[in-house]
């Protein structure tokens, strides 16, 4: 199956439309966001966003979220531009509101890279133009669609297959979770007590798999957990702000390293993925994530792919 026979529309469905959560999305503008994606995959540099501009706000450090957007843009003949908070108003006292009603008479989309999901609710609130999550302390809505794109490619389908997540249940965990519950796949959660994915999303996680014919559920024990997995993905340990926890999480997180031993419990053509930057020795060994099964470079190039079929669509392109 290709997913170009999603049969991408340009009906305008998205036209506009905020990427906060993939909570707000439906099953088919999934589909179609990776048809889109696969098909500027194949065909990278178009004019499609010529003259428009993307503002790229960042209050943490980035390697792939700024350059996927800086990069996808121009291929598709825009303009991108980058803000840190210590160089814009914002970072001296202006409000958030205020902020996104200035930027949104200058450009065409706003991306925000923040510390806080209520930030980014109030900016898009504010805003007159559609604002993209970057990230934030909840939800990683780019990361997971990239992730998924990855897996059809690795896998040739969605439905179906059994994805492991090993580490803290996090903003990655949680939009992963979404997104494989919504196409049908067989999501387990394995992490230590106190590192679960919050209830609320848990819940709602299970509630679209069920609608979609996947499952979602926790498991603590590693090595029971990817029995017949088609794809281990892990993630970092200690995240960026929590650095003061990071010797109680190194203690809480032992035995939970994807190693060659766990990858061996999997399916022999199991797949590795991680949404870097990655700390070999910790969650992860040298072996594996270096190794044939890892995929985790394809994956970082698929985050300017999907990318570019969010901007497309929530911009509007010709």
């Amino acid at each position: 199956m290709n997913l170009l026979d999603q049969m991408y529309t340009t009906d305008g469905a998205m036209h506009g439309k905020h990427v906060l959560t993939w909570m707000d999305y439906t099953q088919s503008e999934i589909s179609q966001l990776l048809a889109q994606a696969q098909h500027l995959k194949e065909n990278p540099y178009t004019q499609s966003l010529k003259g428009k501009n993307l503002a790229m706000i960042f209050e943490k450090s980035s390697t792939r979220t700024r350059v996927s957007f800086e990069v996808g843009m121009v291929q598709m003949g825009g303009h991108a531009l980058y803000l840190n908070t210590n160089d814009i108003q914002i970072g001296r006292g202006e409000t958030i509101a205020d902020t996104a009603r200035v930027l949104s008479g200058y450009v065409d989309a706003i991306m925000f890279r923040t510390t806080s999901h209520s930030k980014l609710k109030e900016l898009a609130d504010n805003a007159s133009v559609p604002v993209i999550n970057g990230l934030c302390d909840v939800y990683h809505p780019c990361q997971a669609l990239a992730d998924i794109f990855t897996i059809f490619e690795l896998k040739g389908r969605l439905s179906g297959v059994k994805v492991v997540y090993i580490g803290d249940g996090n903003n990655v965990a949680h939009s992963l979770m979404i997104l494989a519950a919504m196409t049908g796949m067989e999501m387990v959660i394995c992490a230590p007590e106190g590192y679960h994915p919050q209830a609320e999303i848990m819940d709602k996680a299970i509630e679209l798999a069920e609608r979609h014919s996947g499952s979602v559920r926790l498991e603590n024990d590693p090595k029971k957990a990817v029995v017949d997995a088609d794809v281990i993905y892990t993630d970092v340990w200690t995240s960026m702000g929590q650095e003061e926890e990071s010797e109680k999480r190194l203690q809480d997180f032992r035995g939970y390293q994807v190693d060659e031993d766990l990858l061996n419990s999997a399916k022999s053509n199991a797949s590795f993925l991680h949404c870097l930057p990655a700390h070999r020795g910790e969650e992860v060994t040298g072996g594996v994530i270096d190794g044939t099964h890892s995929a985790v470079f394809q994956q970082a190039e698929n985050r300017m792919h999907v990318q570019k079929a969010i901007l497309q669509a929530v911009i509007g392109w010709k």
